[in-house]
């Protein structure tokens, strides 16, 4: 058993809690940027599996105060790396830091690897190597103002990584990110939980996440991750394979339509390529169409957009150059965001609404009250999901 941490964006700490004991039952505990569970070797594979929130699953391996990269070097040399890896596999070190007194990140990340190498060439007469890009074995170091934590990365490459996605739009919202604002939402594919809807879905990320959760589909289930190539979990191999052969075996039809469509036709194009390989197309309906003109494809349901600006907002065959950096509340952005909310009020009554905004004033932009506003990190950027509750008329709300 060991004290895993799945570390996941600001904000959906308690979402990810809440996760992890539908996967698996276990209770697990909210900290700053993450939960902890504990577990053994088969939950990690589990949580890997199947997992919409969090970043990575990080199996602990040493902890300890620190002074310095000899400090470092000593906490690494407490954890046996023959039980880990063999000379013949490869390593990579991360660092994160938060107010550490180190002035390389570098050499620290440096002095760790240096241990893993003298442990295995004392032991077997040779070293691994390095591999930036896809190695054997990742490792994160956290390093804080006098603390250090050792981790082996059992993840590989980060989770929001589902192996769907080639084809993208402009900043793309991470697959871990639209998964948090459907749980926000408390959307999650059944039936009572009415259609859903973005008409301005880019490539398609939360429609693709939404039909997945609704017809059961692992969302880790096209990739490969970094413990199936670990010393510790090959005697769990044969139950990783089962682990996948019931995921496959849950996957159904979805019972909720989904709804699709962009402006753009190259991204309802890119959008519908990347459902095709995330096997989800024939559960999504998609079409190009001005979300300012639309009308509802049901007779009441769940808005959810990640609101496009610059672009994707201006009229077709008149791009623009505005940049997707934030929301200046002037220009073309209050223009389409008034324009929208006068649409929905005249056409979505009985609609709920969910916008994901870096803009703190989105709905005095939109003249609409939200009902209820949800915190949520997009990599560095501080946002809010605003809740409108639909009602028809043209005044503010």
């Amino acid at each position: 058993m060991a004290a895993l941490f799945l570390p996941c964006a600001g904000g959906v700490e308690a979402l990810l809690v809440d996760e992890i004991a539908r996967i698996s039952g276990a209770a697990a505990e909210a900290a700053r940027g993450g939960a902890w569970v504990e577990g053994d070797e088969r939950l990690a594979m589990q949580l890997n599996l199947e997992s919409r929130l969090a970043q990575r699953v990080l199996w602990p391996l040493a902890e300890g105060p620190y002074r310095d990269e000899h400090d470092l070097y000593a906490l690494a040399r407490r954890v046996d790396w023959t039980l880990w890896i063999t000379p013949e596999q490869t390593l990579r070190v991360d660092v994160s830091a938060q107010r550490s007194p180190l002035t390389s990140l570098n050499f620290a990340a440096l002095r760790i690897k240096d241990a893993v190498c003298d442990a295995l060439r004392e032991a077997r007469g040779a070293r691994p190597s390095v591999d930036t890009r896809h190695p054997d074995l990742p490792l994160a170091l956290f390093v804080g103002p006098d603390h250090a934590m050792i981790y082996a990365d059992l993840s590989g490459e980060a989770l929001f990584k589902r192996g769907w996605r080639e084809d993208k739009g402009e900043a793309p919202l991470k697959e871990t990110l639209a998964a948090a604002m459907l749980a926000a939402a408390g959307w999650q594919g059944r039936a009572e939980d009415g259609p859903l809807f973005d008409p301005c879905c880019g490539a398609g990320t939360i429609v693709i996440e939404a039909a997945q959760i609704a017809c059961g589909i692992a969302p880790g289930g096209q990739r490969r991750f970094a413990f199936e190539r670990l010393l510790p979990f090959r005697p769990h191999l044969p139950a990783w394979r089962e682990l996948q052969q019931d995921a496959r075996a849950r996957v159904h039809a979805s019972a909720v339509p989904i709804h699709a469509g962009d402006v753009s036709f190259r991204l309802t194009d890119f959008a519908t390529r990347n459902a095709e390989r995330a096997g989800v197309a024939q559960s999504i309906e998609f079409k190009t169409a001005d979300a300012l003109q639309r009308p509802p494809p049901a007779a009441a349901g769940t808005l959810m957009l990640n609101p496009p600006y610059g672009e994707r907002i201006a009229p077709k065959g008149q791009g623009s150059v505005t940049s997707r950096e934030g929301f200046e509340g002037g220009g073309s952005s209050a223009e389409f965001f008034g324009a929208l909310a006068a649409h929905w009020k005249r056409q979505y009554p009985g609609w709920t609404a969910w916008l994901l905004s870096p803009d703190m004033k989105l709905p005095s932009l939109m003249r609409l009250k939200e009902s209820r506003r949800v915190p949520l990190w997009n990599g560095g950027i501080e946002c809010r999901m605003f809740r409108f509750d639909l009602v028809s008329g043209a005044g503010p709300r």
